[in-house]
């Protein structure tokens, strides 16, 4: 079996593959190949890892079995028509992404990037400068926008502070909240959004949401950056309808230098890390391992996605 691996591995993930594939699967690597081989390589490829670009699938390699995506999200795969199982990263990133957003939100109520720069300064300003302002995420009322594994890893980290928890999602039965129009109308109670949505939700986060945010309130984004307007965003913050944002994604990245989320102090960038955990190369190679041993057995394969959905 010929495995092609596109996903850009580091040295020590790349060994540790070798080591733990069964002897009868050769592996190849994209970044050991020209553009045009590794095109000739994802052609004959039987097992793949990672995401070429989608124009590659104009062709689909004929012996191609199973493809292991090496991340949550994949709708620009939307149009990509293929017959054989295909699985994302499932709840892989989910912790550390929650992770982060809880991370940020803290920072911002406890004025922690603040704090930062007068350490960088080495400069003591006193208590009361910042203490009297500092705020709690306890008791919080937080809307999540998803009630996927980023979502619900949220609201259960959140639940150690005892926030107010509802969720947003069109489908799912156990979430509080259904539509847009509901959405509308909780947001003038609510403290925070956090936004987990898929990219496939382009532009979800109109303006319309951003106005209707309570004056104050904390705009979160580890979802995908086209699912918020992003110059309304920016216009509340500037004007100070907004009390600050925890940004994991942007519309454009890398952000560019002109942009005005840079220059904003109520704003944390955190610049798509979100993620980001010890040994996440190996951990990609474990779950398509794992996947991998089941394909050959014939038992289900775990985390499989519908690409013509988006998420």
């Amino acid at each position: 079996m010929r495995l092609f691996v596109y996903s850009p591995l580091s040295a020590p993930a790349r060994a540790y593959l070798q080591q733990h594939l069964p002897a009868d699967i050769t592996v190849t690597f994209n970044h050991e190949l020209s553009k045009e081989e590794s095109v000739a390589a994802f052609q004959t490829a039987e097992v793949l890892l990672g995401n070429p670009p989608p124009a590659w699938f104009a062709t689909v390699p004929p012996q191609l079995q199973f493809w292991q995506i090496d991340s949550s999200g994949f709708e620009r795969y939307r149009n990509v028509q293929l017959d054989v199982p295909v699985a994302n990263m499932g709840d892989f990133f989910a912790w550390p992404c929650a992770e982060t957003m809880v991370a940020g939100l803290l920072a911002l109520y406890r004025h922690l990037p603040e704090l930062a720069v007068l350490q960088a300064e080495k400069k003591w300003v006193g208590g009361a400068f910042v203490r009297n302002r500092a705020q709690l995420l306890r008791g919080r009322r937080v809307v999540i926008l998803g009630s996927g594994a980023i979502g619900l890893a949220v609201r259960q980290q959140l639940s150690g502070f005892e926030c107010q928890v509802q969720l947003l999602a069109r489908t799912d039965p156990h979430a509080q909240l259904h539509s847009k129009e509901e959405l509308k109308a909780a947001l003038p109670e609510t403290d925070i959004v956090v936004n987990c949505l898929p990219g496939s939700a382009d532009g979800f986060f109109s303006a319309d949401l951003v106005a209707a945010m309570r004056p104050g309130s904390i705009y979160a984004s580890v979802g995908r950056g086209n699912t918020t307007d992003e110059p309304a965003l920016i216009k509340a913050l500037q004007t100070g309808h907004l009390g600050g944002a925890v940004l994991d994604v942007t519309a454009t990245e890398p952000l560019p230098a002109d942009n005005p989320l840079w220059g904003l102090p109520n704003v944390l960038l955190t610049q798509h890390t979100g993620g980001g955990q010890p040994s996440e190369d190996e951990g990609k190679v474990d779950v398509l391992l794992r996947n991998l041993a089941l394909l050959r057995t014939g038992q289900p394969l775990k985390n499989l996605v519908e690409l013509s959905r988006g998420y």
